[in-house]
């Protein structure tokens, strides 16, 4: 069991002089700071008006601005404190607060208080005073016995017997008993405000939880309210005025379904005067509370009293029996056939009812006449041993004859009964589970005291003792009524529903004493003031779920009348239940509110439960009788009654209650509680992840898990909010998905910021369905800030593998190197963290989530292999509707001394182990020469580099200086023919470079080459092959081989600077232009271009040439994403 612990609290006074800081003395002082805890009884009456809109959810703990500020400075002594006293109350402020600190009813007295006085607002509010008995005891007494004890516990005991209707009662308390438990611990862990057990539920479990189970409370408490109404209208029918009936049946088999039309007309008259009554004033509903609990009790005494009357002087309550069959005694006068007058044998009007004629040699029923009528004593006394008659079950089919056991019977030869003859029949079948939906909302009602927290003097000690007390108090009621009933009745009395063999009296009623008509009487006017108060508390119900905000639609019925009282909730309370009264049937009804009325208790276990297991700290119940096992138990007992009394009526149920839960999940505010869910959801999340291993998962599990840096702009808006579409379209909300962002500065100027930008991407993944977690670093410069994440993003097991970011596309145009260095130094850093580099050049061009290609291609250059990236993140595009109808081209490049045909066979024959369908072409590029373009380019680039090294420019001259290379390097750009060098420059004079020029060195440059090689040649068909560290440098010689020294003379005769380039940016600079060439010429047109992206040189000298080669590499494509694998395979052909 829980220990509760105990601290002693000490107050240490501060002294002051005789002026406060104001000029006040001690006792004006006082008095103000008696005047500014207004603000807080003000806030209590409507919790609404202030705060976060939560019920009486905030406390007058921190952040209370209600209270003069000059009272909580005065005195010199917590000088040193005053800063903090902005936001932290004084502990002696703190105290006088939670002195005043009231939790008022959600019932009526507050409203009772505002129709007498139209300034209520200004009384002192008395302390609550009501004490155990009267406050918690009382109530559930009341709203535990009512109408199933009076109205079908007898037939529930004829049918089930005593050994069966006892299992019945005894599963059923031990239900209410078990939750009842739960629900004290829940209750004495803090102050349960208006709701009762919703605000339990909704606070221990959640929003979703809280306010699905709340509305099934709540309907529960509605067809509750129907349930008694028309069990007032079958007492008033049957027992009180039968002749009031609107509707007659000419035929008995007629007489149920007349029965339910009246039910239905008075059912409804009743609802509306009730409704009508509790919208004018609720407070004659409570004042009539004592009357309808006085009734119950006087009825159950008047009971109690018969039974003993019954040991020595037992009623006169005479059956008549024909053989073995019971009759109806109302349809004739004498029990017997023929009687005596002067001498004279004539018939009776029995007779009559069974013959076609009033005289002796009349015809009659072949029963009427093979067996003889017999009058016994339907209450022979608790000493007449009837008992054992009644221990066991005597279940029964609809229209099926009550036969007493034990009486001789003679069979007839019919084989149907007659419905016109005067038999005792039964309504309806017969079983347990039957019987037990119809008793359990006998047990209901434990709610009552919770409900009323707010008027208890100790509400932690009251709860549980009176709710418990109630609890075992109704149990020993409801057991000792069944042995009693059991003892004293005879059988077909018992399961004599309505009392027909008896005239017509109430069964239970010709057991009490001193007359039927107090038990009558007494059952009329306790399930009256049953309904009126479910009529009461439902509309209230409603109100704090509405008030909540849980359920957006439901906030209309948040409002009411001036005082507070819930008059459009009261309606809807109204409507739904006019459906129960339509229905009509009392047996109907009750398994309907048995469901509602068991998931929510189902649930108050689990809460409890689950608050237990979790061990939160502030899961402190002063009840400490509890234990989870306790829970657990009666949670279980409770989902298995639903499906014992109704397994449709649970489904329907359940589903009422999921399709609730998933609404607020999807649209309803989001609300914070500390709810145990939260808590158990942390749970999980720290125990899957220490069970996560930290490292790489198997191939066939990887994923990529996205780390996305953000480039935010000075309002910290996303410069590119297509990176977040890319997202939402790769990932389809699976797996693990970083926003990340880096602002410059230090936190402490910045921390707004920080709450800003993430708020701004939040709102961003939320238009985008990027389903993912943000996050938002402060570091003194950038670089840094995407260092901080890459390394320490993620948590445990679950942490990025992949990054994605988009290309710098100004890289040339910021200010100094600092752009470019900080994208290469991120891609190193990400090749030294083996994660995935994922970069989208042209982002603003992407689709958004609501664009549709219906057609395309998704191009893969696979130059190297990285993995398997390439082909994997396709494939995973290609399952969003973005990209759906978009087919896969697997490009691959192969050299000269490949053997082409053979490696597209074993591609083909891979992609279709790996599961994939795409189309394979290859290209086969060959050695060529080095055009003129290439060196170029290379001088421009590295003229660029050196400029940016050795001049010490001022920024707007450095930016101008830039730009004019930048114009120059795009002007060399106008593509050349295949076939001939010629460059064109916009800004130069062509006659620099005559084309008879530019021709020769293309026709030396081939000479140079060993005669075995070809021109380029694109064939329409192509292969991947991976390059190989020795087919790379195999090249590189063949390079060196063929720049002979006269050749190289000869080219640099031209341009003598070209001699001067590196000639590794060379080589690199001709794999960019000719790479480039054949995905332009290929893929120009393609929805997606995807390349491998090649890594920076291990030499940092030339990291701003890198940035170069990948522009020369992706120039003239609209959409590319270049891929860096992260060092391990990611794709396996197995399964």
């Amino acid at each position: 069991m829980s220990q509760s612990q105990r601290f002693l609290v000490t107050a240490v006074p501060s002294r002051r002089d005789g002026l406060g800081s104001n000029g006040m003395q001690n006792g004006d002082s006082s008095v103000q700071e008696t005047e500014s805890t207004v603000p807080i009884l003000e806030y209590l009456r409507e919790p609404n008006k202030y705060g976060d809109g939560i019920p009486k959810e905030s406390s007058p703990f921190i952040n209370s601005t209600d209270i003069d500020k000059g009272t909580m400075y005065e005195g010199k002594n917590l000088a040193l404190f005053e800063e903090e006293m902005d936001r932290n109350p004084m502990v002696s402020s703190l105290l006088n607060r939670l002195a005043n600190y009231t939790n008022l009813t959600q019932g009526v007295r507050e409203h009772e208080e505002a129709e007498n006085n139209e300034e209520s607002r200004k009384k002192e509010i008395k302390a609550p005073q009501m004490g155990t008995f009267i406050g918690v005891y009382l109530p559930c007494l009341q709203n535990i016995l009512g109408v199933i004890l009076f109205l079908r516990l007898t037939w529930i005991v004829g049918a089930a017997g005593i050994f069966g209707s006892f299992w019945i009662v005894f599963i059923c308390c031990a239900c209410t008993l078990l939750t009842a438990i739960s629900m004290s611990a829940i209750a004495t862990n803090g102050v349960v405000p208006a709701g009762g057990s919703y605000y339990m539920i909704s606070r221990s479990l959640g929003p979703e939880f809280g306010g699905a189970v709340g509305l099934c409370f709540y309907l529960g408490t509605t067809f509750a309210g129907a349930m008694y109404i028309l069990g007032t209208i079958e007492i008033l029918l049957t027992y009180i005025v039968p002749s009031a009936a609107i509707f007659k049946a000419d035929d008995p088999s007629q007489e149920t379904q007349t029965m339910l039309n009246n039910m239905r007309v008075y059912g409804t008259c009743t609802i509306t005067l009730m409704a009508t009554v509790v919208f004018v004033g609720v407070k004659y509903v409570n004042k009539l509370a004592l009357v309808f609990l006085a009734c119950v009790i006087l009825s159950i005494l008047a009971i109690y009293a018969g039974v003993i009357k019954t040991a020595f002087s037992p009623p006169d309550f005479p059956l008549c029996i024909l053989g073995n069959r019971t009759l109806a005694s109302k349809a004739f006068d004498v029990c017997a056939k023929v009687s005596t007058v002067g001498n004279q044998t004539v018939t009776t009007q029995l007779w009559r009812l069974f013959c076609d004629s009033p005289y002796l040699n009349a015809t009659c029923d072949e029963y009427f006449n093979l067996n003889n009528v017999t009058l016994i004593q339907g209450i022979p006394g608790i000493a007449s041993g009837v008992i054992s008659e009644n221990i066991w079950s005597t279940y029964g089919s609809q229209g099926e004859l009550l036969e007493k056991r034990g009486l001789p019977s003679v069979p007839a030869s019919e084989s149907a009964t007659n419905t016109r003859l005067p038999y005792v029949f039964s309504d309806i079948a017969t079983y347990f589970t039957m019987l037990v939906g119809i008793y359990f909302p006998s047990v209901t009602g434990i709610m009552a005291g919770s409900n009323r927290s707010g008027d208890l003097k100790d509400a932690q000690k009251s709860i549980p003792t009176g709710t418990l007390l109630a609890i075992i108090t109704t149990s020993f009621i409801y057991l000792s009524s069944i042995i009693l009933f059991g003892a004293c009745i005879e059988g077909v009395l018992l399961r004599d529903k309505f009392g027909d063999s008896v005239d017509g009296n109430l069964v239970i009623g010709t057991l009490a004493w001193p007359s039927p008509w107090v038990i009558v009487i007494g059952s009329f006017f306790s399930t009256c003031g049953a309904g009126l108060q479910s009529l009461t508390g439902a509309p209230r119900l409603m109100q704090a779920i509405a008030r909540d905000g849980i359920i957006p639609f439901l906030r209309v019925f948040g409002h009411g009348k001036a005082n507070g009282e819930p008059t459009w909730a009261l309606l809807l309370t109204a409507g739904i239940c006019e459906i129960g009264i339509l229905i009509a049937s009392l047996d109907s009804v009750a398994p309907i509110l048995s469901m509602f009325f068991l998931m929510c208790y189902m649930f108050v276990n689990l809460a409890c439960a689950l608050q237990t297991l979790l061990k939160t700290p502030n899961w402190r119940p002063r009840f400490t009788y509890y234990h989870w096992t306790l829970s657990f138990l009666g949670m279980s007992l409770c989902l298995a009654l639903m499906f014992i009394c109704s397994w449709y009526y649970a489904l329907v149920a359940m589903v009422i209650a999921g399709c609730i839960y998933k609404y607020i999940e999807y649209r309803g505010a989001e609300k914070e509680w500390g709810d145990g869910i939260r808590g158990l959801s942390l749970n999980a999340a720290r125990y899957a992840l220490l069970r996560l291993e930290d490292g790489p998962p198997h191939t066939k599990n990887w994923r990529p898990q996205l780390l996305i840096l953000l480039n935010l702009d000075p309002e910290q808006n996303v410069k590119h909010p297509r990176l977040l579409s890319f997202t939402t379209q790769l990932k389809a909300g699976k797996g693990l998905t970083i926003v990340g962002s880096v602002l410059e500065g230090t936190f402490l100027d910045r921390h707004a910021d920080v709450q800003n930008a993430e708020q701004n991407i939040k709102t961003l993944m939320g238009l985008e369905k990027t389903k993912g977690f943000c996050h938002v670093v402060v570091s003194s410069n950038r670089r840094d800030g995407v260092s901080h994440l890459i390394q320490s993003s993620g948590l445990g097991g679950m942490k990025h593998n992949t990054v994605l970011v988009a290309w710098p596309e100004l890289w040339r145009q910021t200010d100094g190197p600092t752009g470019w260095k900080n994208f290469v130094d991120m891609v190193c850093e990400t090749t030294a963290a083996h994660q995935a580099l994922l970069v989208t050049k042209n982002i603003d061009s992407f689709p958004t989530n609501q664009e549709r290609f219906a057609g395309g291609t998704i191009d893969i250059w696979w130059i190297v292999h990285d993995g398997g990236l390439l082909m994997l993140l396709p494939f995973l595009l290609s399952q969003h509707k973005v990209w759906k109808k978009c087919k896969m081209r697997i490009f691959t490049v192969a050299q000269i001394d490949d053997n082409s045909i053979q490696m597209k066979k074993d591609l083909q024959l891979f992609l279709y182990q790996l599961r994939l369908d795409a189309e394979v072409e290859v290209v086969e590029m060959l050695d060529n020469d080095i055009s003129a373009f290439t060196y170029e380019r290379t001088l421009v680039m590295e003229q660029r580099s050196q400029m940016l090294k050795q001049m010490q420019l001022s920024k707007n001259e450095r930016e101008r200086e830039i730009q004019s290379i930048t114009d120059e390097s795009r002007s060399t750009t106008l593509r050349r023919n295949s076939a001939r060098a010629a460059l064109e420059f916009q800004d130069r004079n062509p006659d620099d470079v005559p084309s008879e020029e530019a021709q020769l060195i293309h026709d030396r440059n081939a000479a140079a080459h060993s005669s075995g090689t070809d021109r380029l040649s694109v064939s329409p068909e192509g292969i991947h092959m991976t390059w190989t560290k020795e087919k790379i440098t195999a090249e590189k010689n063949k390079n060196k081989e063929s720049l002979s020294p006269e050749g190289v003379r000869d080219i640099f005769n031209m341009k003598p600077e070209w001699g001067n380039l590196n000639q590794s940016n060379v080589r690199r600079m001709h794999t960019a232009v000719k790479l480039n060439e054949v995905v332009v010429n290929r893929s120009q047109d393609a929805r997606l271009v995807l390349l491998n992206m090649p890594g920076p040189p291990k030499n940092r000298q030339g990291d701003e040439n890198y940035m170069e080669f990948l522009e020369v590499l992706t120039e003239g494509l609209n959409r590319v994403l270049m891929v860096r694998g992260g060092g391990s395979e990611v794709i396996t052909i197995y399964s």
